[in-house]
C-alpha cells in the first residue's frame, strides 16, 4: 500500500466473522518458518501506514468463521503451518479462529507490528516486526516468540535494532524497490547480522516468485 490505505482501528465483536483479503498455499517466505510450506490468512486492514509497505490489504470481504476453516481446508495439501498476517491481525478478534485451527491441528503464526493484542491462545506463535516511531505493547512483549526488523542503510529508523531482548532477532533488508538501495540494504543487514548476532531473513517468496 506504500503508505496509501486508511489507517482502521481495532475492531470489536465475538470473531464469529472477519474481514478476509485471501487464503491461499504458498511458502512461508521471512522470519523463523522460512521455506515452510503454509497456508496465508491475509485479514483486511492496518491500523498504520508504512511507507514501505507492498502489500494490498484493503481489498476484504468479511467472511463467517464456518467459511474461512472451509476454505482453509480446500487448499490444505501438505502444509503444517498457517500464517494469520495482514495489514495487521490483532486488528480485529481472532482468537477463536486461532482455537480452531489449533483444533484442526496446525501450527499457527501470527505476523503483528507490535502496537496491538489480544488474548490469544498461548500455542500460537507471534512473530512482532516492529515499526519506526511504534512502540511494542508490554503484554504483547511477553507473548513474542521472534522479532523481525525491517532494516534499510539510508534510512536512520530502519537502520538499527531497537528493541532490549533475549528471544530471537531476525533482520531483513527493505525492499525499496530501486536496485542499488536495495544492493546496499542487503549488504548492511547482512554485516549487522553477523557483527550482532542476528538471524538474516531474506524475503524468499520474491526471490522465487510466489505469493
Amino acid at each position: 500500500m506504500f503508505g496509501k490505505n486508511p489507517i482502521r482501528k481495532p475492531l470489536q465483536g465475538d470473531g464469529s466473522s472477519l474481514e478476509v483479503v485471501s487464503i491461499f498455499p504458498t511458502l512461508q517466505g521471512e522470519g523463523p518458518y522460512s521455506g515452510w510450506p503454509a497456508i496465508f490468512i491475509r485479514l483486511g486492514g492496518c491500523n498504520l501506514a508504512c511507507s514501505f509497505c507492498d502489500t494490498e490489504f484493503e481489498t476484504f470481504t468479511k467472511i463467517q468463521l464456518p467459511e474461512i476453516l472451509a476454505q482453509v481446508q480446500a487448499v490444505h495439501t501438505n502444509q503444517k503451518l498457517i500464517v494469520i498476517t495482514g495489514g495487521e491481525p490483532f486488528r480485529q478478534p481472532i482468537a477463536k479462529l486461532c482455537e480452531e485451527l489449533l483444533k484442526l491441528g496446525y501450527k499457527v503464526q501470527i505476523e503483528t507490528n507490535g502496537t496491538l493484542f489480544r488474548e490469544i491462545p498461548p500455542a500460537v506463535e507471534i512473530i512482532c516486526s516492529p515499526k519506526a516511531a511504534s512502540s511494542i505493547r508490554p503484554d504483547l512483549h511477553e507473548r513474542v516468540t521472534a522479532f523481525k526488523f525491517i532494516i534499510s542503510a539510508s534510512n536512520p529508523e530502519y537502520n538499527h535494532v531497537a528493541v532490549n531482548t533475549n528471544k530471537p532477532i531476525y533482520v531483513q533488508p527493505m525492499d525499496e524497490y530501486d536496485i542499488n538501495k536495495n544492493l546496499r540494504n542487503i549488504k548492511y543487514t547482512r554485516d549487522l547480522a553477523l557483527e550482532k548476532g542476528y538471524n538474516l531473513s531474506l524475503q524468499l517468496h520474491k526471490i522465487i516468485g510466489v505469493e
